[in-house]
Order: C-alpha cells, then sequence, then structure tokens
C-alpha cells in the first residue's frame, strides 16, 4: 500500500493537462520580451535573408535533436545489457522527457523514470542502476567538457557586453555550479564503486537533522537505491562503459549545437566553442528554476547569455522562441499523447 501511495505521489504531477502551465508561462514571457526587444525594421530592412542554406542549417538543427534522442537511446539500451528493445527505449526516452518537461526543472523527470523502465519489464534493482548511472554519466560529461571549452574560449566566456552584472553572473554561477556538479559526481562515484553502505549510513545520518527531516524518507529511499545500484553496477566491463559515455557525449554535444546550427541558418557565427561553453553555463541556471521545464527562464536566459552573437537587435528572441519549439515543444506534444496510454495499461 505504501509503494501505491509513493507512486501516485510521484504521478499528480506527471499530468498530460500541465502541458498548459509551460506553455503559458513560455509565452509569456515570450510576449514580454517581443513587446520589450523586438525590432520589426530587422525584417523590413532586408536583414534576414532565408536561402536554400537557411533550410540546410534548420534541418542539421533538427538532425541534432535527432541525434540527442538516439543517443539517449542508445545509452538506455547498453545499460539495460541490451535487454530494452530499440521501441521500448524510445517509449522510455520520450516519456522521460515528457516529465521533465512539466515538472520544475529541479525536479525533474528521475524519480519517476525508474518506474518507466521498471514497467518495460526490468527488475527494480536494475532499473535504478539505469536512472542513477544516467546521472553519473551527464554529470561526467559535464565535469570533463565544461573545463576543456573554458580552455578554448578563456575570459571570453564570462563577459557579457554592457552587463557588469550579467557578467558576474555567468562567473558565479559557473563557480559555484560546477563545484556543486563535481562534488555530486565524486560522491556519485563514492557510493556506487567505493563504498555504497557506508554512504547509505551516511546519507541516512545527515537527514536526521531537524532541518531536513522532513526530506528523511526520500533520502532513505535514495540511500537505498544506491546499495541496489552499486551491486548492479560493479561487474560491468570496459566495453559497457566506453559505449555508456560514447552515447552520453552524442546526446549532449547533439543538444548543444542546436543554437549553433540556428545561428548559422541566420548569419555567420565564429564563436562556436563560446557559444557552447554559455549554454552549459545556461544549463547550470535552468537546473534549478522553479518552473516547468525551464519555460520563461529558459528565454530570458538565451536573449541575455548570446544575444551578443547575434548582429540584428531584438532578434534574440526569435531565435529563441524558434530554439524552444525546435528543443522543448516537442516533448510535450508526443507525452500528451503517449503518457495517458501509457498510464491506462500499466
Amino acid at each position: 500500500m505504501k509503494n501505491s501511495k509513493i507512486k501516485q505521489a510521484e504521478f499528480k504531477q506527471v499530468r498530460p493537462y500541465r502541458i498548459i502551465y509551460p506553455i503559458i508561462i513560455g509565452l509569456a514571457v515570450v510576449a514580454y520580451l517581443f513587446f520589450k526587444e523586438f525590432d520589426v525594421a530587422v525584417f523590413t530592412n532586408n536583414n534576414i535573408d532565408f536561402t536554400w542554406l537557411s533550410a540546410l542549417f534548420l534541418f542539421c538543427a533538427l538532425l541534432c535533436m535527432l541525434g540527442r534522442d538516439i543517443g539517449y537511446m542508445m545509452r538506455i539500451r547498453t545499460l539495460s545489457d541490451n535487454t530494452l528493445t530499440w521501441r521500448q527505449a524510445l517509449r522510455i526516452i520520450m516519456l522521460w522527457e515528457f516529465t521533465s518537461a512539466v515538472t520544475p526543472s529541479a525536479t525533474g523527470g528521475t524519480s519517476v523514470a525508474l518506474l518507466y523502465i521498471h514497467r518495460e519489464g526490468i527488475s527494480v534493482g536494475r532499473s535504478t542502476a539505469i536512472v542513477m548511472l544516467t546521472s553519473l554519466l551527464d554529470e561526467l560529461y559535464f565535469v570533463l567538457v565544461f573545463p576543456l571549452l573554458v580552455l578554448l574560449v578563456g575570459p571570453a566566456l564570462f563577459n557579457i557586453p554592457d552587463s557588469e552584472a550579467w557578467s558576474y553572473g555567468i562567473l558565479t554561477v559557473t563557480i559555484v555550479g560546477y563545484s556543486i556538479k563535481f562534488a555530486w559526481f565524486l560522491l556519485m562515484v563514492y557510493g556506487l564503486f567505493i563504498n555504497a553502505r557506508g554512504f547509505s549510513k551516511l546519507v541516512y545520518w545527515v537527514f536526521h537533522f531537524p532541518f531536513l527531516r522532513r526530506w528523511k524518507r526520500g533520502a532513505g529511499k535514495a540511500a537505498n537505491d544506491i546499495i541496489l545500484a552499486s551491486e548492479e553496477i560493479k561487474s560491468k566491463k570496459i566495453k559497457f562503459w566506453r559505449d555508456a559515455f560514447f552515447s552520453t557525449f552524442l546526446s549532449w554535444t547533439s543538444r548543444y549545437w542546436v543554437v549553433n546550427f540556428l545561428f548559422l541558418a541566420f548569419f555567420s557565427v565564429h564563436d562556436h566553442f563560446l557559444i557552447f561553453a554559455r549554454q552549459l553555463v545556461m544549463s547550470i541556471i535552468l537546473l534549478v528554476s522553479p518552473t516547468p521545464g525551464g519555460s520563461g527562464v529558459a528565454e530570458v536566459m538565451f536573449s541575455q547569455f548570446l544575444e551578443e552573437f547575434i548582429p540584428f537587435a531584438g532578434f534574440a528572441i526569435v531565435l529563441a522562441l524558434l530554439w524552444r519549439i525546435i528543443t522543448y515543444y516537442p516533448y510535450l506534444a508526443i507525452g500528451a499523447v503517449m503518457f495517458p496510454r501509457w498510464l491506462a495499461k500499466h
């Protein structure tokens, strides 16, 4: 009975009708930014010239999103030792993305993702290991790739023209966000590979403090999950880790290159790695967004962090909307169709 109640509580926030919230928030912010920043002269003065090359680069942006999803599917099949079929992997990834799109970014779809995987015939222990390994691999990608990008682009990463506040904000977010991600990555490595039971006891102890006690049940579940996942993971071979990281690299890199191709569709770009690095900083901010799928926050971040690369004043919000249409809204539409069917079946 207790498990049933927990599952019901987790699914309360994952309802198809909730897609209206991120759409309203996102479009409201876009409308405000349009009113504040949009300049119709960008179009009337023939600054924007849409050619066959523009269509090609937009198609490349769509291919990047396809590469992102294929990477995720490859990874979840690898993590399941190819127990999951391609069709099952597609279903899990689409439902997982839908859950992330209709819940606050800080919550994400991880807790429900375990149930998605388990309902495809994977045991609880292996499902837990798969979910925790996706988190570990995602953090590994950030921990390795971001410092390389910082070395490539240098101080330009932290400099927003004509905005000292935003420049200082990028530097602060980068230091704090990377430190937290790196610490979390080390904790996961310790818990999963070195001392799962010791780490589990530590989690129990920490959440006995009065100001953390309200999350004690969830922390206890996470601690047990770590033990289950650790037992499943330790026997994996080098080929498993190679394939898992390759698919992770494919999915995340494809995701971030959407913006680069989107820019190339309308104007020339010379700072590809800087645009890439700025998006990683944006992803840190979006992790703590209180809105579903980062709606509203994502559009503002796009306009502020990437506007300097756009040669036409007032065109940033148009590209921000197009970016969200390619990378976000399709998951709302697909999930709104798939989730009710999945829920009725399971």
